[in-house]
Formats: C-alpha cells, structure tokens, sequence
C-alpha cells in the first residue's frame, strides 16, 4: 500500500523571522513587565508565598546550611589559595544574588569545593608567575590588610592598575585581585551564553564525564589538604602531573610532619567520619543533620587556643580574619585579559552542575526551571560578587541535599543562611583566629566522601554499560594525573569520539522471520528464526553519513556473501574471455562446454537470493553520501539482477532521497523501492522471484 503524504504549509522564513524580531524589539508596558518579571523570578514567587506553610521549613534549612556553610567556606578557602574572609563574602552574596534570580528552589549556590579548586590553580599560577613565594606561611606583601617589612621574604611589589591609579600590590591583594577578575570574566561568559541561549551546551557534559571530572578533581583537592594534615612545608605544585610531584614531595619531607597536626588530624577525621556514617544511618529518624563541622571547629578553636598550640608546637592556625566589609573595587582589566582563558571551563562546569542539580530538585519536587535563567543566575552571582572580593560560586550537591532533607520550600532559606554568615562577618570571624588549618583539611577530605566513593561504583557502572565506565575512568585519570582543566577537555573530545565510533561502526545484522508472524529479528540474536528464500534482510542500526558509508558497504557485502564489484568485474572478465575465444573459430570453451552452459556459468553458484530488504527503521537521518550509497548499491546490484528494496524508512530519510534522485524521475519508481514495513518488502520480493 501506498501512504499519501500531508502537504506542508510552507513558511515564509524571511516574514518569520521578521515577525519574531518586531515581537522581540517592541517595548510595551506589559512586555516590559514580563521581562522584569522573568529576570527576577523572586517577584513571581515571593507575592505567593504560603508563610504559614513554607516559613518554618525555610528557617530550619538556612540556619542549618549556614551553620554547616561557615566552617565550609573557611576551609575551601584553602583550596583557592585565598584568605577566608573572602570565601564568606563569597557565600554571602551568592545567597543573596540566586534568591533574586534563580528558578530552583531548593538549590544551594554557593562556594564549592571543585570550583574553589580551579580557583586556586589559577591564582597559583599567576602569582608564581609575578615573582610571589607560594609558600602560605610567608608575611603579607604590600597592599596587604597588614603591611610586611620589605627586606623580609614574599614582600614582591606587582603595579596594578585600578581605576586608572597604578598602586603597588602585595601577594594577598594581588590574588584576590586575579580570583575576582577571574570570577568576573567567567560570570561575563555565562550571561553571553544565557543571551544567545547556549544552555544546550550542558547536554554534551554527559553524566559519565562529570563523575569523572568530579571525582578526578578531588583526588586533587585531598593531595592538596595531605601538607595541612601533617604539617609539612612543601611548595604549593603548579602545572601537570601536580598530583604525582605533591606526593613525591611529602614522601620526601614526611620526616617533618608535625606530631601535633597529625594527632589533631586523626582525631578530628574519625570525629567527622563517625558522625557522618551515623547521620547516614539515622538520617530518618534526625530532623536536621548534625552540626559536626560547627561543633568540630569550635573545640578545636579553644584547644588551640586555651593549650597554645601554635606558640608552643609551632601548629599552623588561621590567622587574623576582619570583621566588616572592605570597599567594593572594580576587578582589574589587565588581569582579565591573562585569565581570559582559564575562564572558560570554569563558567562551564559552574553552569554545569548548577543546572543539573536544579533539573535534579525540580524533577523530585515536580515543578520546572528555565536552564537559561539559571545561566543568568550564576553569571550575576559571579559578576557582581566580584565587585565585593568575592570568587566564583556553583550549586553544591552536598548542601543541596541537607537543604531539601531539612524541610526547604523557596529560596528564602538562602536569605536565611546568607544572615548566618553575615552575623559572623560583622561579629564572629576573629574568634577563629587560633584555628588550626589541619582541622579545615579535615573538614574538606571528609567532604570528599561521596565524590571518592564513586569507585565502589565501577563494577556496576561497568555492567551497565562498558564505554559509560571508560568514559568516566578517562575522565577522571587525566583530571587527576594532568590537570583539572584538561581532564574536562579530554572528557568532552572522549566521550564525543565514542559516540562517534559508535556511529561509524554501528551494530549490523542479517535478519529472519519470526515464525507464524509478519515480524523479522536479528537471525545471531534469537532462536527459532526462518530464512526467507531468495531474500536478504539487512538492517544498520546507525545514521548512514559520510563517516560510517564504507562500513555499511563493507558490513552488506559481509553478511551477504556478494561483493557486486568483483562479481561484475569477475563476469567481464569472463566474458572478454570468451569473445576472445569466439574470434579464434573456437565454439567451444576451454573446459569443452557448449556456448549456453559456458553463459550459465556467468551466475555463480553463492548466489542464493535475488532481492536485499535494507531495514531503514535504525536509520535516522541521510546526508548526501549516504543518498548516494543507497544510489550506488541499488545500481551495482541490478547489474546483477538482484533488487534492492527499503524498509520503515522515516519521513526525514524519505525526503533525503527523493532530493537525492533515488526514486527516479518524478518518483516514478517510488512504490517498487520504498516500503512501509519489512514484510510489505519481503512479500513484494517473493512476488518478484
């Protein structure tokens, strides 16, 4: 039978496009509403907030995640090479700024350790680069919150210029000054990606990958926390293979570790160990999770304080940290134009996982966010911070989780815990001066628990599907053992390439009927299957491109036994043979047979059928090349009287080939190659023979 084809309306593209340009340039009252509104979502959810329903559930999980967000955001700020008033400033404004503008409301954006990480690497870079010593217990420089004496150690002066002032920065100014124009260039790419609504680029990080950059990148974070652990003095490594040179550095100068550092570490890694395992295990029955880091830095903080730890067992402890904000300044130009690059991948990441987890909440919560607003969101949550010497930011799964787990309704929990952390900006953060950084390092390689036990995972992951599994181990060997941002570049090239080769070298498949009925499967794969006489049924299970056409060749002439070129090149030769004969007076050939058995042997014996159904049901699209492949094996096989017919082919491949010529002159050959199921084919085939 014979399917009649709708006729397309045909769209004017030029008047479209037009039309959509006016709608999109028209400025009313009412369109200008809506684009406020949309910007801010929080004027659409705010007005509607059930405050009987939603408060006590929002206050619960902002107090809790600032409490777990403040000695969190003290400890990264190790992981960034920066002081750690920056990463509360950083957690302040981020709550604040995704309140406004984002559309998940459970989401917790915020510092994160992966993106703290990439951070630091950069500031590292930069401030080797400017002459600076890595080294974190080296005094402030000039332009510091507290002026060192020139003639001592890290005091290199580096000419900024701000505002058109050259001024003179230490090593403190100068790396907040490259985390902030860092943080500002990566908030700018997300808001151009959000204007010409680039959130499609998340879906090729596929979930293989993030694991695997993910996990990658904390095996570089807790080799960065070892020295802390141990108290060891070992430069800050810069470059690839980081994670090699750090442990080969502290295997070298383990003979140096401090005794007090390492009972402090043991003692407060089985604390927070212990505490987390029996969290997970009652999770049910706690109503909030456990204050553990709180609780943690805060004995630790007397006992280093009331026992002198760092006068008298020369521990290494955090340091002054100021109360108050420090006047905005506008990130300096220059140093963009050198992180320009570095950029990039973290704006991507950040995006990445801010939008998965957002699409994580709302499929769980069962309401829906727009991945564009969400780029916004985090581009201004980078943007402006940096104002406010602040560092780039991302959704945390972590805190993500213990929001929801705690009753969160709307972003108004954010709020909640932006105060948390503001009360200790204004009030509490020198209290943390006697801190030791080894209890931070625990805070942080204990965070790490969920990301490192994604190797309990491999076998499973493995079973499911192999090239998942090597994606994710690629991934996450070149994070680890090269760098972080080469571990996402390889991981993209990686598991593009796969789906590639998948592509080109797609399962094929002779197939055969399923006996009693009109259905055919693959003949290697199923028992009990029936060949049909004198036909061949072929099925590609891939797009058939430029990439992948000599495959599909080489595939058909496989299984079919025939390769149409050598047969036809093998009967010319035959027949150039005889005519030379025929001009020599013989009537016979050399093997003494008669001129019409001598024809008969032009036929070889191997071919047992005399039409091939092409199954088309696994072919998604056609590109020119493969127009004419189809073209090229429907023409060789007719040389040799054999059909070739097409099987449960799309609307789209159709189109290709009536573009492409296949059917003919005015289609004319259309319903004797074209079919709408295999047995239509199969059928049309035995009719034929």
């Amino acid at each position: 039978f014979f399917m009649e084809r709708k006729t397309q309306v045909k769209i004017n593209r030029k008047k479209l496009m037009l039309a959509k340009l006016r709608k999109s340039c028209s400025c009313t009252p009412g369109k200008m509403k809506n684009t406020i509104m949309g910007f801010f979502p929080v004027l659409q959810w705010l007005p509607k907030y059930r405050c009987k329903e939603y408060i006590w559930g929002d206050i619960m999980s902002g107090l809790v995640i600032g409490i777990i967000l403040v000695p969190q955001a003290i400890a990264y700020s190790l992981l960034a090479g920066l002081k750690p008033i920056y990463s509360l400033y950083t957690s302040f404004f981020a709550n604040i700024i995704y309140f406004l503008m984002g559309t998940s409301r459970h989401v917790s954006v915020g510092i994160f350790s992966l993106i703290s990480l990439m951070v630091g690497q950069v500031v590292d870079r930069e401030l080797l680069l400017a002459g600076f010593d890595l080294n974190d217990d080296a005094p402030p420089g000039l332009g510091d919150s507290s002026l060192g004496n020139n003639s001592q150690l890290n005091t290199t002066a580096f000419n900024l210029t701000i505002a058109g002032t050259s001024v003179e920065c230490g090593k403190e100014c100068y790396a907040i000054g490259i985390a902030t124009a860092l943080t500002f260039v990566a908030g700018v790419y997300q808001v151009l990606m959000g204007i010409f609504r680039l959130g499609f680029v998340s879906m090729y990080l596929s979930e293989s990958m993030l694991d695997g950059f993910a996990t990658g990148a904390s095996l570089t974070i807790l080799t960065a926390q070892v020295k802390y652990l141990i108290g060891i003095k070992i430069p800050r490594s810069q470059g690839h293979g980081m994670l090699v040179i750090t442990w080969i550095n502290i295997f070298q100068n383990i003979s140096q570790a401090n005794l007090c550092d390492v009972i402090t570490s043991a003692i407060c890694i089985v604390v927070l160990v212990t505490a987390k395992e029996l969290g997970d295990r009652y999770k049910h029955k706690l109503k909030f999770p456990l204050p553990t880091e709180l609780v943690v830095i805060v004995v630790a903080t007397l006992v280093s304080h009331y026992g002198n730890l760092n006068e008298l067992y020369a521990s290494s402890v955090s340091g002054a940290i100021p109360t108050g904000f420090i006047p905005p300044k506008v990130p300096c130009f220059d140093l963009m134009l050198r992180v320009a690059v570095d950029a990039l991948p973290l704006a991507i990441i950040s995006f990445a996982f801010t939008v998965s987890l957002s699409e994580m909440c709302a499929k769980k919560y069962a309401y829906t966010i727009r991945a564009n607003q969400e780029m916004f969101a985090v581009g201004f949550c980078n943007i402006i911070p940096s104002f406010f010497h602040s560092f780039a930011t991302s959704a945390a799964l972590a805190k993500t989780l213990v929001k929801t787990s705690t009753g969160c309704q709307t972003q108004v929990s954010g709020v909640i815990s932006a105060m948390v952390v503001l009360m200790v900006l204004l009030f509490l953060a020198p209290l943390f001066y006697s801190l030791q950084k080894c209890v931070l390092a625990c805070i942080i390689i204990v965070s790490l628990r969920g990301a490192l036990r994604k190797f309990r995972d491999v076998p499973a992951r493995y079973h499911v599907n192999k090239v998942d599994t090597l994606v994710w181990v690629v991934t996450m060997s070149a994070s680890a053992l090269v760098s972080t941002e080469i571990g996402l570049l390889v991981g993209i090239i990686f598991s593009m390439l796969c789906i590639i080769v998948r592509t080109q070298q797609p399962r094929t498949a002779l197939l055969g009927q399923i006996q009693n009925t009109n259905f055919y499967e693959d003949d290697l794969e199923y028992k009990n299957l029936s060949s049909v006489p004198k036909v061949k049924i072929f099925r590609f299970e891939a797009p058939l491109y430029y990439a992948n056409r000599n495959y599909f060749l080489k595939s058909l002439y496989r299984l079919t036994d025939l390769d149409p070129n050598l047969e036809a090149a093998r009967r010319k030769k035959y027949e150039k043979k005889e005519q030379q004969q025929l001009k020599k007076g013989n009537e016979t050939a050399a093997n003494g047979l008669g001129m019409e058995e001598t024809i008969m042997q032009l036929v070889p014996k191997q071919i047992d059928f005399q039409a091939i159904v092409v199954d088309c049901s696994s072919i998604s699209f056609l590109d020119t090349t493969g127009v004419n492949t189809l073209k090229e094996i429907l023409k060789d096989y007719k040389e040799l009287n054999i059909s070739v017919l097409l099987a449960c082919c799309n609307p789209s491949v159709i189109d290709s080939l009536k573009r492409g010529g296949y059917f003919g002159k005015d289609f004319a050959n259309m319903q004797e190659l074209l079919f709408y199921s295999i047995h239509n084919a199969v059928q049309f085939a035995k009719d034929l023979n």
